[in-house]
């Protein structure tokens, strides 16, 4: 028997909306953010947009700190006071009403800062240990509040949703969500509430999703009581019917199926499928409409593995439009069909009305990790930029969808890998592939001496999976298809595109802006959500801005690291741009261009959104430094929200607001911690038995019980070798001589990556040598199979020099009372032994044109290059310059403050040196 679902657990009617006694919220998912912010994403519509103009391109230079505040570090004041924890990480974005900021601290609670100064007005953190009825703890990881009928709503452990008095924090009610048929809706900690209420209703309702649980779920809850109005879920059994707004009707159960064969017996993987909506959702008053985007279904099996799920897999990596009053389903949207590699586009929609052929449509832009985004009719669901359904390659074993969505137009990166040649460019293009990969081998390229070209070669660790492939060839793009032990690399990997990092929408330039990270990888069956990266690969990541008419790229700005890890850019109407970064810094460009004007180092990564909101005449700019752990990120993660405006003089201080110290005298926070992993680390197998300057390959294990021929990642043995320059390392293919009872048994290779500074092919008791001369780190693979990866650490050791600092008295203060007032150089003298030369590029270090000569400073582990450096006329002095922007925020003012330079030299015997001087300077701030 059909279940008509065309209201499905709809409870009662009740019109949603926004505003709250004496605070007037915009009910309009295209006004702009003004005095207040009061979303995490600016307004309904998600747009990021701010409609302050104080803040421009002429005056931003003159942005300074006006406060900052360690949420960490301040006391609790509800339910029961304590003092501040100092923890640290949280994924929290800021919103501002009536002159409050409201945030989650690190560990996790809600708070309530003076937007204006910083001073705590009330901070809520639970405690199991708490007094009943609030004995329960914090939920640890959040991404914001919501605001709505003079309480804030938020999340704590045990799935809850709770609401707080806004003005003190006090608990009014705290649920734990049940659905209409019974079944708990888990998994909620992570996802922001959202808040909304329409003119005359008699409540508003507090939207929640779900992340990591069994069922994806999206529920509605009474603002006023917490009770559950509607849940809409992501997945559903055969037998329930659903019709779009289109007139099209069709049972989502059919597509879990135990066949291939459509409408086959379902299956029950709708049960476990996940499908979460673990980003929340964006609203359109005027449709009526709440369009929830869905992730990547994880049933029967995993998430990259489709054999027990066959068909699409509804609505699996989806949009849906549900309908506010009730969570009647309207229409949805499948980004990615039968979604095997955890493409999920989760981020919530962002909302426009643009003009596209001559007329204004109201579209929705849908889509992040595949680095492109689909252009759709709001109300309908139907493309309004054109769509074409592609064939893609797979793996008939995984149950693949033959074909997939492709926009024709916004496409923000190649989709296919890039074979550069090993020995050209360091790092080389963002969607470059490791040698190896996908079959494709080194080898001598005739046209260019030197380096080495990929060539596919067969057989390879491939070859056994061609009888199971359908569709067109793999060529290393976008949806490729991998099994079980044959890793298939593309682009942009299952953390890239833009991930968790909103689009935000310049209603006045027509523009959308994207963040981007790029890193190929590849989605083996037991690999699980995050896939599986390259060993050696870097990361690197973009910001761009977009044509919102056409979907054409405007402008693109390459960045070292990843902007997918929630950094929401805000743009305002005075065409500023600012996001986050996970170096620490904050970066403000043209909105027009991309061209930076602005930064601030924050002191840790971020991973949050940046606003903007108005207190007594004066526009601010804030958000938080409080990165949780991601892929490749360094420690030292904080626990401030800092905001900015023009004049801002206030000094960076660590502590609480009560008890503060003093760190550098700056408006900035010293740099954050050096990022180690700019590129994918290696595993950590050590040496074991394997003898000193040398390295085993394709060992399952250190010991000598290991077996031979491994594949896994760790054995190349060790992982990490470490040796000084101008170390003679043997690269060894154990066969019966070292393993007489497991020796390897196949070829085994040595291919350095990126440099090309060798390619060993390896019989079984083979051995080859490289002598390492250049201080770096040189990674490896093999060619039987890619996964098995080490590294080398090339280490020089400094040598003491003469160093003089001109001036000696370094004068750091500000032009303009602010932290970028602080500019000029600073030159550093170098005594160099005569016949030595500046060593020019050396391996992943330095500066093609000066050589690796950096600068260190006593607050930050962080190294600073030069801005200019070379050796005087008679090549006994080293003269370089450093910029005193770099230098200010990470000195302490006052005497004998020691400044570290080091270079790396090449002596007359052509072998490389590392000489290192240490001066002390007075500063004067």
């Amino acid at each position: 028997m059909k279940l008509r679902l065309s209201a499905l657990t709809a409870l009662t009617a009740v019109i949603a909306a926004t505003s709250a006694p004496g605070v007037s919220i915009a009910q309009s998912a295209l006004t702009p953010a003004g005095a207040n912010w009061p979303y995490t994403t600016g307004n309904l519509g998600s747009h990021g947009y701010s409609s302050l103009t104080q803040i421009n391109k002429a005056n931003v230079k003159n942005l300074g700190l006006a406060w900052v505040t360690h949420t960490g570090a301040e006391p609790v004041t509800s339910p029961v006071s304590r003092p501040g924890n100092n923890a640290t990480a949280q994924q929290t974005t800021p919103i501002v009403v009536d002159g409050t900021m409201y945030l989650n601290p690190p560990g996790g609670g809600a708070m309530a800062l003076n937007a204006a100064t910083g001073e705590v007005k009330w901070k809520w953190v639970p405690n199991a240990s708490d007094p009943a009825p609030n004995n329960y703890g914090p939920a640890t990881q959040q991404r914001g509040v919501a605001y709505g009928e003079d309480k804030i709503f938020t999340t704590a452990a045990g799935n809850r949703v709770v609401a707080l008095n806004k003005d003190t924090g006090a608990v009014l009610w705290a649920v734990q969500p049940v659905a209409s048929n019974g079944e708990a809706i888990s998994g909620i900690a992570k996802v922001r509430p959202m808040y909304y209420k329409a003119a005359g209703a008699p409540y508003g309702l507090v939207f929640m999703g779900n992340n990591d649980n069994n069922r994806g779920a999206f529920v509605a809850l009474r603002a006023d009581t917490g009770a559950v109005v509607w849940t809409f879920f992501s997945t559903y059994p055969h037998g329930s019917t659903f019709t779009d707004v289109n007139g099209t009707t069709f049972d989502p159960g059919d597509s879990f199926t135990t066949k291939v064969t459509p409408n086959d017996t379902p299956n029950e993987c709708y049960r476990t499928a996940g499908a979460t909506p673990w980003q929340g959702g964006t609203i359109d008053p005027e449709l009526g409409m709440i369009y929830v985007p869905f992730g990547n279904v994880r049933s029967c099996n995993g998430s990259q593995n489709g054999e027990g799920r066959p068909g699409d897999n509804l609505f699996g990596s989806s949009i849906v439009a549900l309908d506010l009053n009730t969570g009647a389903y309207k229409w949805h949207f499948q980004a990615v069909k039968h979604d095997i590699w955890d493409m999920d586009n989760a981020l919530p929609a962002t909302l426009a009305d643009v003009t596209i052929g001559g007329q204004v449509k109201k579209v929705l832009l849908y889509g992040s990790k595949s680095a492109f985004q689909f252009t759709l009719d709001r109300a309908t669901g139907k493309p309004v930029l054109p769509i074409e359904y592609r064939a893609v390659p797979g793996d008939s074993r995984n149950n693949p969808a033959l074909t997939q969505p492709f926009p024709l137009q916004n496409i923000y990166s190649d989709l296919c890998v890039n074979k550069q040649n090993l020995g050209s460019a360091v790092p080389g293009d963002q969607n470059r592939i490791a040698p190896n990969w996908n079959g494709f081998q080194a080898e001598p390229d005739p046209a260019n001496p030197g380096q080495y070209r990929l060539v596919y070669k067969t057989p390879n660790y491939l070859t056994a999976e061609e009888p199971f492939m359908v569709g067109p060839p793999r060529n290393g793009c976008l949806y490729d298809g991998s099994y079980e032990g044959f890793v298939y690399v593309f682009p942009p990997s299952q953390n890239g595109g833009n991930d968790m990092t909103n689009v935000s929408y310049s209603p006045k330039l027509n523009m959308h802006y994207v963040g981007l990270s790029y890193m190929p990888g590849g989605h083996p069956l037991q690999q699980g959500g995050n896939g599986l990266r390259m060993i050696g690969g870097y990361q690197s990541g973009a910001i761009l801005g977009v044509n919102s008419s056409t979907g054409q790229v405007v402008w693109y700005k390459r960045l070292v690291l990843d902007l997918s890890r929630q950094h929401n850019p805000l743009v305002t109407a005075s065409d500023l741009l600012f996001h986050t970064q996970m170096d620490g810094y904050v970066i403000g460009r043209d909105a027009a261009t991309g061209d930076e004007l602005w930064r601030y180092s924050m002191g840790a990564p971020s991973q949050a959104g940046t606003i903007s909101y108005m207190v007594n005449g004066e526009q601010y700019v804030a958000t938080t430094n409080m990165a949780g752990s991601q892929p490749y990120s360094q420690g030292g993660n904080g626990d401030a929200v800092f905001a900015w405006k023009l004049g801002g003089t206030a000094k960076y201080y660590t502590g609480t607001r009560a008890n503060p110290t003093i760190v550098s005298g700056s408006g900035e926070a010293p740099d954050a911690l050096q990022i180690p992993n700019i590129r994918r680390p290696t595993d950590n197998t050590a040496a074991g038995i394997v003898p000193a300057n040398e390295i085993w390959m394709a060992r399952s294990n250190n010991t000598a019980t290991s077996t031979g021929d491994s594949v896994n990642t760790n054995s190349m043995i060790p992982s990490n070798r470490s040796v000084p320059v101008g170390t003679t390392v043997t690269f060894r293919n154990p066969g019966v001589e070292t393993f007489p009872n497991a020796p390897n048994l196949k070829e085994h290779c040595a291919t350095q990556f990126f440099e090309g500074k060798f390619n060993f092919r390896l019989q079984p008791g083979q051995t080859a040598q490289y002598k390492f001369d250049k201080e770096g780190e040189y990674f490896y693979n093999d060619c039987t199979d890619p996964r098995p990866a080490g590294r080398v650490i090339v280490t020089l050791a400094p040598e003491p020099a003469a160093l003089q600092i001109v001036p000696n008295v370094l004068n750091l203060r500000s032009a303009n009372g602010v932290h970028t007032g602080v500019q000029g150089l600073v030159t550093a003298m170098m005594t160099v032994p005569a016949g030595w030369k500046l060593d020019i590029g050396p391996v992943g270090l330095g500066d093609p044109t000066i050589g690796n000569v950096q600068l260190k400073a006593p607050l930050s582990n962080k190294v600073f290059t030069a801005v200019t450096a070379s050796l005087s006329a008679n090549g006994t002095s080293l003269v370089a310059t450093f910029n005193k922007g770099d230098i200010d925020h990470n000195v302490p003012e006052g005497n004998a403050v020691p400044l570290v330079v080091s270079a790396n030299f090449v002596d007359a015997a052509g072998v490389q040196r590392k000489l290192q001087g240490t001066a002390n300077v007075r500063t004067v701030k």
